[in-house]
């Protein structure tokens, strides 16, 4: 499997980054603390009605777009697929200006509809399957999805990572797989809980992984705490990432 994240070193506070077997030396990528709020978008104007404030429109785009991606509200493939978008409108004004000051041409440019919403769609990762698994156990106690869940990819990964020595009460990570698909991996007190995602996931989603998985901990705390995993005995805030009407669960 490939791998496409960068690893952080883990401190002995509980909230550190855990120690995991995702990375060869056993060290989960950490996902990084979101940036502020990014600025909202100002309510909508009339269209330019010059290329000066086209462009100054861009820069503006691209300004909030930055500040999306720093708050972890986008991954990075929408990232660099809105930013293209941005950059190549900007460049192709600018040249238009630069033949002809007095030429509309530029006005074509950004008379596409559509296009920037259908990169954010096209691009967003989505969450394809969960699993829970109780502490040092490698079958899951409950999962559900799109897609059977492949033992091949979490398996050796919880062999190792139950293994571990330096496993904080808290720990969240993420790993590339193969076909584009990320694990993200958030393991608790008790239990951990893997989602598989179809494209790399923001950091927004990944700490909505971590904090669901959390939340399955408190809710069903006295029950984990004596041992006891039956699934008509938990809740699973879990199930919120990829149930729709219809979907079974094991």
């Amino acid at each position: 499997m490939s791998e496409n994240s960068s690893s952080e070193r883990s401190t002995p506070d509980p909230n550190a980054q855990m120690r995991s077997p995702i990375r060869p030396a056993y060290t989960l990528p950490a996902v990084e603390p979101a940036a502020e709020e990014p600025r909202k978008m100002p309510a909508p104007s009339d269209p330019p009605t010059d290329p000066k404030t086209a462009l100054a429109s861009l820069r503006q785009k691209i300004q909030l777009l930055v500040d999306e991606y720093a708050a972890g509200k986008i991954n990075r493939a929408q990232f660099h697929a809105l930013y293209k978008r941005y950059s190549e409108q900007r460049a192709v004004i600018e040249k238009l200006m630069e033949r002809n000051p007095e030429s509309e041409a530029w006005k074509q440019v950004l008379r596409s509809q559509g296009q920037t919403g259908f990169l954010r769609s096209r691009f967003e990762s989505q969450p394809i399957l969960y699993a829970i698994f109780a502490r040092n156990q490698t079958i899951p106690v409950h999962a559900g999805g799109h897609h059977p869940l492949n033992p091949n990819v979490t398996q050796p990964l919880l062999q190792a990572l139950w293994r571990s020595s330096q496993l904080p009460t808290v720990g969240l990570g993420r790993k590339a797989l193969e076909n584009d698909e990320w694990l993200v991996l958030a393991v608790g007190e008790y239990a951990a809980t893997i989602v598989i995602f179809s494209l790399e996931p923001s950091s927004g989603q990944a700490k909505l992984v971590r904090d669901l998985h959390l939340d399955f901990e408190r809710a069903n705390r006295i029950a984990l705490s004596r041992g006891m995993v039956a699934i008509d005995r938990l809740v699973f805030p879990q199930r919120a990432l990829v149930e729709r009407s219809g979907e079974t669960h094991r």
